[in-house]
């Protein structure tokens, strides 16, 4: 048998298509590949020492956020949360001539011998030809994402909509029915990504065709969950919510399929959870779905939200729950200052023990005015 003299580590590493580097728990670059040099245009000399952060890579996140302080910077998460990435992660990182290059990149934490973090390694390979279809998809969806927002004094509609990746499997969906009645749809498709991200573009013609029978929601939802049988056969679902608001009465009637409840923070502090039993859309034909009504007053903010804002787990295994949502939005002053997803998402990852939100996250509010 022929014995082979295999080479050092790092000629190993430097031979890898992906370009990796490797960061103590300061996040100061200790080894950067030649495959790091070919995709960014840094040479080790040059970024060897530096902080990741210190303008060279300087990650973007796919909405144009800066990633470079902690809860979201992937790096970061993977050394504080002791946990390597489960799913990769689209980020665009500066290149030494000012450009950005999308990125797919992975992360781990690096341990010593007693099994303490001690660093953290990126590997990272360019990802721009696939971009440009994800971009195009993406501008899709969002043209499908409708929100027919009211100039009423008496309400005041808004959506927060935060895909996992460029498409997501959440839709949503507001719509004026006449002058006091508005619609509301929304739906979270089992998964994420391009195959989740497809269905949602059905339940947007499904909104199209049916939104007028939503002056009785429970109509509207037997007959979406019918078309939506047709086509996933058993082998998707999405769980949604839908209904009608009523401005001139501050009534909301509403049916769920199997979606988070419905929270009203009343003006006077009260929280309230009101939710209906039913089956997500997709999964039986021909269910019947029950009607639920509660009256809101001035003031009452109402939030609906997908899976993605409440099946978040800490590490011990919590769930955050529609309460522990609740408690988070009362830390950032809600319902005095508007919703920040930014510092939302950031709540949620102090919360976790992620190194991302593993799921889309949508959320809408009614805020009732006067």
């Amino acid at each position: 048998m022929n014995t082979i003299n295999l080479p050092g580590a790092d000629v190993i590493l430097d031979s890898l298509n992906e370009g990796l580097y490797v960061c103590d728990l300061d996040r100061r670059i200790l080894y950067w590949s030649k495959s790091a040099e070919r995709i960014t245009g840094w040479t080790a000399e040059e970024v060897v020492g530096h902080k990741c952060r210190d303008d060279i890579l300087s990650h973007q996140d796919k909405d144009g956020r800066r990633l470079c302080g902690e809860e979201f910077c992937p790096l970061y998460r993977s050394m504080v949360t002791n946990s390597a990435s489960i799913d990769p992660v689209i980020v665009f990182g500066l290149t030494k001539h000012r450009g950005r290059v999308p990125m797919v990149v992975s992360v781990s934490p690096i341990h010593d011998a007693e099994g303490r973090v001690v660093g953290g390694v990126e590997s990272f390979h360019d990802f721009s030809d696939t971009f440009l279809d994800l971009e195009r998809a993406r501008r899709i969806q969002t043209l499908s994402l409708e929100c027919d927002m009211p100039q009423d004094k008496r309400v005041s509609l808004s959506s927060f909509y935060l895909p996992h990746d460029m498409v997501g499997g959440d839709y949503y969906a507001f719509k004026q029915l006449d002058e006091d009645c508005y619609g509301f749809f929304l739906a979270d498709v089992m998964g994420h990504g391009v195959a989740a991200a497809l269905h949602t573009m059905h339940l947007s013609s499904l909104w199209e065709r049916y939104h007028p029978n939503l002056m009785s929601p429970p109509e509207f939802a037997w007959l979406v969950n019918r078309e939506l049988c047709k086509i996933v056969k058993g082998e998707s679902f999405a769980t949604a919510v839908c209904g009608i608001i009523n401005a001139a009465s501050k009534t909301v009637r509403f049916v769920s399929a199997g979606g988070p409840p419905l929270v009203l923070m009343e003006n006077g502090g009260n929280v309230c959870h009101f939710t209906t039993t039913g089956y997500p859309f997709g999964m039986l034909a021909d269910i019947e779905y029950e009607e639920r009504e509660f009256t809101c007053s001035s003031g009452d903010s109402l939030l609906m939200f997908t899976d993605g804002a409440i099946e978040i787990l800490d590490a011990n295994g919590h769930m955050l729950k529609a309460e522990g949502l609740i408690s988070l939005f009362q830390l950032l002053d809600y319902p005095n200052t508007p919703i920040s997803m930014p510092q939302l998402q950031e709540a949620m990852l102090r919360f976790s023990n992620g190194i991302r939100l593993e799921d889309d996250l949508t959320i809408l509010e009614v805020r009732f005015l006067g």
